[in-house]
Order: structure tokens, then C-alpha cells, then sequence
């Protein structure tokens, strides 16, 4: 948010501000654990309010008609970087608005915006990048719904797309990215977006993010117009990947999963710079994907303790892993912290402060044995979604991935036995004799 005090026709236009955040302590930039318990809020604005309260209201009103014509001048693109207030609650809302600056403050991105879900924010950022005839270069596998709406629902307004493996190298994406071009340049589009997903859903494979930004500069240089780099980091973020550090130009959330964390919201973030913040806020702001007002406080509630209910989630799943990782009646896991291939280690190693708690187990056998175990877990509850308190367990191939045609799950590599695991904050111990009883009954 930034304060405005220009005078129009010689009416002041001001907004009532927060105070000046403290960022810093003694010369101690504060960290943002600490950050998340008042940033870009001031009780003073709301009679005392020790939190934020959730402002229901549709529309807001302004202090004079100069300043509503200011505010208008932002929303409608007239002016860059969104509204110098609050205008309609399609267009922003002080929750929301609360939200966007601590969620800005974990990835260290110059902006945010919020959405009602993950798939609306995935879905306002490609149509804020593409037109017909141009192509979107995308790593695979993505979560289903990201594949359909850029296979399918893009496809019929002229939109293509060429995809490469998650552990692709940067020479094998520039290739592809030579070929984005000349398809685009068929069509008379462009090479709009680079789309990746990593660790990818739900094969846990990563995508060197280094690399990508390599081979673009490689086949488009400092072209103004090369296309951005926007990379979904729901699995790993934002406690242990932060993608801007590593040439990404945008990042996206699911906010339902880890930032939630409570399996009680479901709602969407973007972060980068306001240059890129931009034109996906113009189009939030016409087709009305922002998140509301209860699930912004909702949210900033389960921020407060994002950074502890992370780092238990991970700690445990290390501790499952490591009873999973030698047992008779498991054929695998695709677990960050036993990474085996060195190319993927290297990403690992680049780009990952953590291993994370979601990882994929592939049960000895096929779907059948697959399906024994999911039902024979106690604590585990069996449901899609990940990143909760609780511990969850679905099968990909038959639930979140069922409509990815047959050919092209079995080419990325979900298999009919890969049960996604994503781990909770219960007692360790109890959830290792959940999956060992459940494996004794495959």
C-alpha cells in the first residue's frame, strides 16, 4: 500500500495509512516469522483491534470525489501498480490488502496478489500472458488441472504448448524453446509463458529454475519481451524454496495447502515484481478472481505459525521416510531428502533449503494393492490436498490425476501403485505404526 497526498483541483487526495512497518531492529532485519504477527497493519486504523478485523463490506467509501477519481486511475490501468485506495471489494479490500504485504514478505517479492483459489490464480496469470496463436513452453508433469487448462481450455482459443520432462537440462529446454519459437512464429504469436511446476505434482521430480532462466537467455538474450518464467511452488513454499532467488519471474500458490495449512480454506497467491503484478491484477480486477475477505483473515491467522507447523511437518516426514525407505512391501519413494539421481540432488542442492512433507510411496504391486493400503490407514486420512495438520494419502492415478490420458501418465511416470503422502504434525511414532500396519495388509 503507498500514501498519496497530490491535490486535484486543489482537493487534497489522501488515504489514511498504517504506520511505517518495522523491518528492522538495531540494524537486524527481522525474520519473517516475527514479521507475520503485525506487518502492514496498524490497530490505530481499526479502534484498537489487536487483529485485523474482516471488513464485509462490497464497496468503500471515499473522502472526496478526487479521490475516488484517483483510485479509479489505478484500477484502471491508467495509472501502474493497482488503486492508491479502496475501492470495490472485487478490486481490493483491506484483508486482502493485509495479506498480499506478508505474503510478499517470505519469497522477498515486491508485490502479491490473492486469489479464491489456486487454479484462479494459475489461470489469471496465463490469460494476463496469452494470446491467440502463441505458446506456452511448460514442464511436466503439472497438476492436472493446470494441463487441462493449458491442453485443453487454452486450445480453443488458438493457444498451443510444447513441454519438457522435469529433469530436463538447460541445453534440452533451450532446444525446446527454439522449437516454441518457430511454432509461435507459424501461428503468428509468440513463446508467451514458461510455465513449471516443482516439485512437480506428484512425482516430486524438480526443475532446475537456474537452468530454465539459462536457456531462455540463451535463445531469446535481453529480448524486453522474452517470455516470463512462472513457476508453481505450492509443494516446497515458501519456507523451503523461494524461486525468485533463482530467476523466476513469478510464483504461484496454492494458498489452500501448506500457507492455509489447515484443510479449512481454499484460496491463491502470486508474487513478483510489480511490472509483472501488473497486467494479472488488471485482469483480477475485471473477471473478479480475489480472494474474500474471511479467507484473508483466515489466512493471515494460519501465517502466524506457517513457520512452525512447516518445519514439524517436515521433521516427521523424515522420520516416516526413514522407516518407509527399506521396508519389503515398498517399492520406491520420491522423497527430496533420499534424492538418488545426481542431477537432481544438484537441483536439490541449489535450490532447496528443505525436503518438505509431502513425497510419493509406490506400494509393491498395482492399484489393487494401492487401494488395500489406502484403506487400511487409521490416521491417515484418505483425501486429496496436502500441506494440512493432518496426515493425507490419495492415489494420483486414480483420483487427482484420473483425467490425464492413460499414455501420458504412464510417460510421466504415475503409475497405478504411487500413493501421495503428504505429512502432518501428529506424533511421529503413531504415524509410523499407521503405515506399518497398513503395508502389513498389501
Amino acid at each position: 500500500m503507498s500514501d498519496h497526498d497530490d491535490d486535484v483541483a486543489g482537493i487534497p487526495v489522501t488515504r489514511r495509512m498504517p504506520k511505517a512497518p518495522i523491518e528492522k531492529i538495531g540494524g537486524r532485519k527481522l525474520k519473517p516469522a516475527t514479521l507475520m504477527m503485525g506487518h502492514g497493519y496498524d490497530p490505530e486504523l481499526s479502534e484498537g483491534s489487536l487483529k485485523p478485523p474482516i471488513f464485509l463490506t462490497s464497496t468503500f467509501a471515499f473522502e472526496n470525489a478526487a479521490a475516488g477519481k484517483r483510485f479509479f486511475e489505478g484500477i484502471t490501468g491508467k495509472r501502474p501498480g493497482g488503486s492508491d485506495g479502496l475501492v470495490y471489494s472485487r478490486f481490493n479490500g483491506p484483508n486482502q490488502e493485509i495479506l498480499e504485504d506478508r505474503l510478499s514478505v517470505w519469497d522477498e517479492a515486491e508485490d502479491a496478489l490473492v486469489f479464491s483459489s489456486g487454479m484462479s490464480a494459475i489461470t489469471t496469470v496465463l490469460l494476463a500472458n496469452v494470446n491467440q496463436g502463441d505458446v506456452v513452453v511448460h514442464s511436466g508433469p503439472l497438476y492436472a488441472a493446470t494441463e487441462t487448462l493449458i491442453n485443453k481450455i487454452l486450445g480453443r482459443f488458438g493457444v498451443t504448448f510444447l513441454d519438457f520432462p522435469a529433469g530436463a537440462t538447460p541445453g534440452e529446454v533451450a532446444v525446446m524453446l527454439e522449437q516454441a519459437k518457430d511454432k509461435a512464429r507459424a501461428s503468428g504469436g509468440k513463446v508467451a509463458i514458461i510455465y513449471l511446476e516443482s516439485p512437480a505434482n506428484p512425482t516430486n521430480a524438480l526443475v532446475d529454475i537456474e537452468g530454465v532462466a539459462d536457456a531462455r537467455k540463451q535463445v531469446f538474450g535481453d529480448d524486453e519481451y522474452a517470455p516470463p518464467i512462472a513457476i508453481d511452488n505450492t509443494f516446497l513454499g515458501p519456507l523451503w524454496q523461494q524461486p525468485l532467488k533463482h530467476g523466476a519471474d513469478i510464483v504461484i500458490y496454492s494458498l489452500t495447502k501448506y500457507v492455509g495449512g489447515h484443510s479449512d480454506l481454499v484460496a491463491g497467491g502470486v508474487l513478483g515484481s510489480k511490472a509483472h503484478m501488473d497486467p494479472i491484477r488488471a485482469i483480477r480486477n475485471t473477471i473478479g478472481t480475489i480472494c474474500d475477505p474471511n479467507t484473508a483473515w483466515m489466512l493471515m491467522r494460519s501465517l502466524e505459525t506457517l513457520e512452525l507447523r512447516m518445519s514439524r511437518a517436515g521433521e516427521n516426514a523424515l522420520k516416516v521416510c526413514t522407516f518407509l525407505r527399506d521396508h519389503p512391501k515398498v517399492d520406491g519413494l520420491g522423497y527430496l531428502g533420499f534424492i538418488e539421481s545426481n542431477s537432481q540432488k544438484d537441483i536439490y542442492d541449489r535450490h532447496c533449503s528443505g525436503a518438505g512433507s509431502t513425497f510419493s510411496l509406490f506400494i509393491k504391486g498395482g492399484e489393487a494393492e494401492a487401494f488395500r493400503f489406502l484403506d487400511t490407514m487409521k490416521i491417515a486420512k484418505l483425501a486429496v490436498s496436502l500441506g494440512g495438520t493432518e496426515t493425507l494419502a490419495s492415489l494420483p492415478a486414480a483420483m487427482t490425476h484420473l483425467s490425464v490420458p492413460d499414455e501420458r501418465r504412464a510417460a510421466l511416470g504415475i503409475t497405478d501403485n504411487l500413493v501421495r503422502i503428504s505429512i502432518g504434525v501428529e506424533d511421529p511414532d503413531d504415524l509410523i505404526a499407521d503405515f506399518e500396519q497398513a503395508l502389513a495388509a498389501v
